[in-house]
């Protein structure tokens, strides 16, 4: 160990996992994941570590358009089943949607369609497209069907007013495969949080503050951060864990 510096080896980890994780991670995440390598630092001190070394996110905060699909009732309006009650310790049991808006060069438009399970927040599946079509959420619907088609409780599917999630198709397809819809109130943003955060997320970390660029490659910026969401990011509220990794640490605690 070198006299001069007893943290030397714990500056290099916490710079490597800063790095790693391109900027995204503040003191409270890099202490869990020192925490997942088996190091038991206090927060105070990887904040301390992390101001000495200039580690500070240069994510920022900006307001951008939101997009908005309602066109007024053009089909089935459904009622808000999920209520602001977003946790469930039930896998695939409460699923969230909605649709996102990005600029792109050339001025093109990219829209994009997740869903989301709200057991983990881990994106089932998601459809991107230069137009807010129709297939572009009945695709991510279809394969987050085959997901939950085995699910030992009914799945719940929440999702604004939007023209899509009132199509007749979208509806009929939700009950022919036994799916209850729930809708927020119209204008309502806070009944459908964990998706707005996940936005928010989305482009804090990989798109305000960089240079627009072609469809192309923002589809593939985009489709490169949900694997690293799902698989690597870690959150607190999953006990450290991202939310591949926490789904199936409980399918294994469970059996």
């Amino acid at each position: 160990m070198n006299k001069e510096n007893p943290d030397q080896e714990l500056e290099e980890l916490i710079q490597s996992i800063f790095e790693e994780n391109n900027g995204n991670y503040g003191y409270r995440r890099i202490r869990l994941e020192l925490k997942n390598r088996g190091f038991k630092v206090n927060h105070k001190k990887v904040r301390r570590i992390m101001k000495k070394l200039g580690l500070k996110g240069d994510k920022f905060v900006r307001k951008s358009r939101k997009y908005s699909s309602y066109k007024g009732t053009i089909g089935t309006v459904s009622k808000n089943l999920i209520k602001r009650r977003f946790t469930t310790n039930v896998c695939h049991q409460k699923l969230t949607t909605d649709i996102t808006e990005f600029k792109c060069t050339d001025d093109v438009k990219l829209y994009l369609s997740p869903i989301m399970d709200m057991f983990n927040g881990e994106i089932l599946s998601y459809g991107i497209n230069m137009h807010p079509t129709l297939d572009l959420v009945l695709h991510p619907l279809e394969e987050t069907l085959e997901i939950v088609k085995n699910s030992k409780f009914r799945t719940t599917i929440h999702s604004d007013q939007g023209w899509q999630y009132q199509h007749n198709k979208w509806v009929r397809t939700l009950k022919e495969n036994k799916i209850f819809q729930s809708m927020s109130r119209k204008g309502n943003c806070l009944d459908n949080s964990p998706m707005e955060n996940f936005f928010g997320l989305l482009k804090q970390e990989m798109y305000y503050g960089k240079e627009l660029c072609s469809f192309e490659e923002l589809q593939d910026k985009i489709k490169r951060y949900i694997n690293y969401y799902n698989n690597k990011r870690i959150k607190k509220k999953l006990d450290g864990m991202s939310p591949v990794q926490y789904r199936t640490h409980t399918i294994q605690f469970a059996a």
